[in-house]
């Protein structure tokens, strides 16, 4: 597999990190969580010969901590390394997968429960906040990702030691979440410390055994995902790709496949095609890497998806970058004999336009179609068919003057797609997305962290009003791009020396510093607004405008437990 690089050479360095103190080697005789918690029976010979020697096993074949958690194929790697690095554990490559392997199968997440925190598989930068709990929200996030918590299933004594390991390996973090500062308010009881109210919460929210866990491990089974596969996604920047994925089992294996990815960008290019190889956890989480023909330094992408109960689809995201800040949203629905409609490019399409081209993408298109044969609903009228094959038909559309303005859902083939066009009357409005957005200086001695905006146009829809229900998304418009001053400091210089922005709306990070011309010699950091100026079409329309916060700070230099090296 593509991952076992990474972590050969994680593997590699054990002998000279050698392992921790004596006071801080894990105890065999730490406090175990009892038999009847519903803790894991734990059998396999290589998991016991290199885990059991720190993590006792009992008399019913429960394995101190091991068997009281259950976490993502990412959180079970994690742990293997921190071992390795930490715990002087040492363990050849195919031994580290198969322990991997072994507990993201046996010990690993329900579909239900990865939804939450997918983002954080799915290395999304999001700014997600937890509502369930601000204590919890606040203690935790303080260091990390909440998605990192959402992914773990742990019995309560699992949920303190874990805070207990945390408090031993990094003892800032009692200052900076885990403890109150101060003393209790007078003649008050004594206020409870943040790490035990979040330890009760995590305890009653993400126990070892729940519903979704019982249901899932029941039906559970190797995912039969050979075949083909119809792939449609959106990369921002470069817009909407489809293609064909082809699947095939790794002989001898339930859970292994190989793949092979053919897609083009509707705006244009050559077609793309990917090779690579996965492994299917737990039923239905994919974790594979694949590199494209070109073979260049930017063609390894990782893809991390979901397959839905029925393996009739598979959704998530390809990535790559040093902060993994590239991506793909990735839909791969399995092709069958009859028709499916992936996608429409353009997005939207205005009233009174005479012929305008309309691509529709998809899998056992009719190929003889006619202009009868393809609805988009009143007022709409495909005039002419310029080109169709199973997998693309190029029509040319005529829109009236008042066709009734809204999402249009497709018909073509037998097959249908919701909401497949915008029919709309003017650009009311512009957003740059994404609305706040983060680069990273570097490109001496850490990699740079790059950012991608693109313009959105948007229709105030049927009641004429902004920012209701009714708005309508009309995709990417041709904007012009340029950085503006976010005033934060007397005589804020940021526009100078955090970067560039090009006409693509891609922004490329100043080198890490610090830099002598700058007052001070700082850091070529700071923060700016990136703006898109859109001239809409028609005699009398206003220019629009639009803008994001960009916030443009330093490496990351300190990442333990890289998620990007997952398998």
């Amino acid at each position: 597999m593509a991952w076992r690089s990474g972590l050969t050479k994680s593997l590699a360095i054990v002998g000279a990190l050698g392992g921790l103190p004596v006071a801080a080697q894990p105890s065999s005789a730490a406090p175990k969580a009892p038999a009847d918690t519903g803790g894991f029976v734990i059998a396999d010979p290589v998991v016991l010969r290199k885990c059991a020697t720190c993590h006792a096993r009992d008399s019913t074949g429960h394995v101190g901590r091991l068997s009281y958690l259950r976490k993502t194929p990412e959180g079970w790697e994690a742990s293997v390394r921190r071992m390795a690095s930490l715990g002087g554990v040492k363990l050849q490559p195919d031994e580290a997968r198969a322990i991997v392997k072994y507990f993201s199968n046996r010990q690993g997440l329900a579909p239900a429960e990865v939804v939450a925190g997918r983002f954080e598989m799915e290395r999304r930068s999001i700014d997600y906040r937890y509502t369930a709990d601000a204590v919890t929200e606040r203690t935790c996030r303080a260091c990390h990702s909440v998605g990192r918590v959402l992914l773990q299933r742990r019995t309560k004594n699992e949920w303190e030691l874990l805070v207990a390991t945390h408090r031993g390996y990094y003892p800032g973090s009692d200052f900076q979440a885990f403890r109150r500062m101060g003393p209790s308010a007078p003649d008050s009881a004594p206020a409870p410390h943040p790490m035990d109210q979040a330890i009760a919460h995590l305890a009653r929210a993400f126990p070892l055994q729940t519903p979704e866990w019982t249901a899932w491990s029941a039906t559970m089974r190797p995912a039969p995902l050979a075949g083909s596969w119809l792939l449609s996604g959106y990369e921002v920047g470069r817009g909407a790709m489809f293609g064909r994925l082809t699947v095939t089992k790794v002989a001898g294996t339930d859970d292994e496949f190989t793949t092979r990815a053919v897609y083009r960008f509707a705006a244009g290019g050559a077609p793309v095609v990917r090779e690579g190889k996965t492994v299917v956890y737990t039923g239905h989480q994919w974790r594979g890497r694949s590199t494209s023909a070109a073979g260049n330094a930017d063609s390894a992408w990782r893809e991390v998806l979901s397959v839905t109960p029925g393996w009739q689809e598979m959704t998530g995201r390809w990535f790559r970058g040093g902060y993994d800040e590239f991506g793909i949203d990735v839909t791969a629905r399995r092709i069958g004999g009859g028709a499916t409609v992936a996608g429409v490019v353009p997005r939207a399409v205005r009233r009174g336009t005479r012929d305008a081209e309309v691509r529709i993408f998809g899998a056992n298109l009719p190929a003889n179609a006619g202009p009868g044969a393809i609805d988009f609903g009143p007022g709409i009228t495909v005039t002419n068919i310029v080109r169709a094959t199973e997998d693309e038909i190029v029509a040319r559309v005529r829109v009236d003057s008042l066709a009734p303005v809204g999402r249009r859902d497709l018909f073509v083939g037998g097959a249908s797609l919701n909401d497949a066009l915008v029919a709309y009357d003017k650009v009311d409005r512009i957003r740059v997305a994404p609305q706040s957005n983060m680069a990273r200086v570097g490109g001496v001695r850490f990699p740079k962290q790059f950012a991608q905006f693109e313009a959105l146009g948007y229709s105030n829809g049927p009641d004429g009003k902004p920012d209701t229900p009714d708005d309508l998304s009309l995709g990417v418009v041709p904007a012009s791009w340029s950085l503006e001053e976010y005033g934060v400091t007397f005589k804020d210089d940021d526009v100078r020396y955090v970067g560039q922005l090009d006409q693509r709306g891609f922004f490329t990070p100043n080198v890490d510093g610090p830099n002598e011309e700058r007052v001070g010699s700082r850091n070529n950091i700071g923060d700016v607004y990136v703006v898109a100026s859109y001239q809409p079409p028609g005699a009398g329309a206003r220019p629009l405008k639009g803008r994001s916060l960009l916030v443009v700070t330093v490496p990351l230099y300190m990442r333990w437990e890289p998620a990007r090296t997952a398998p």
